[in-house]
């Protein structure tokens, strides 16, 4: 996963770090932050090109790219999204998660073949956005195992 910023909020970065650590009992797990660009004196565009650089220097080469957005993105139920990723796993692929940052994702990381994963049909703020996804991918690992986490 690669993300634009660290969160904020003391009580939601605690909570993201609870998930990120019960998801990685599930799936390899491995989430890297990237500096959000101070938006002062900068078009939007540019803040979201100069933090999709940022994102795509470290992104993975290979595989698939899930970019985390509200618009023109595809929603999942968890059983669906749970054998996405079983399905990437059992294939030996790689799925990168993206959620940019303020505006959004820049159009560099739009170029190389992606997925577009809707969270909800409106916007969250990034930090939100992460903690919904990480939980979502811990609720993924206990549905793949058929533990009793999900009902």
């Amino acid at each position: 996963m690669a993300v634009v910023g660290k969160p904020r909020d003391a009580a939601l970065a605690a909570a993201i770090r609870q998930y990120e650590e019960r998801a990685a009992h599930y799936w390899p797990l491995d989430c890297v932050e990237v500096k959000e660009e101070p938006a002062r004196g900068l078009a939007p565009a540019q803040v979201m090109q100069r933090e999709a650089g940022r994102l795509h220097e470290r992104l993975p080469a290979s595989g698939t790219l899930l970019l985390c957005a509200p618009v023109g993105g595809r929603s999942y139920t968890s059983e669906d999204f749970a054998a996405l990723l079983q399905d990437h796993r059992d294939r030996a692929q790689d799925v990168a998660f993206v959620i940019g940052g303020a505006f959004g994702i820049g159009a560099a990381l739009k170029e190389r073949p992606h997925r577009v994963l809707s969270l909800a049909p409106w916007t969250l703020p990034h930090e939100l956005a992460r903690l919904v996804l990480m939980e979502q991918i811990y609720r993924a690992g206990t549905i793949v195992r058929g533990e009793p986490y999900h009902k």
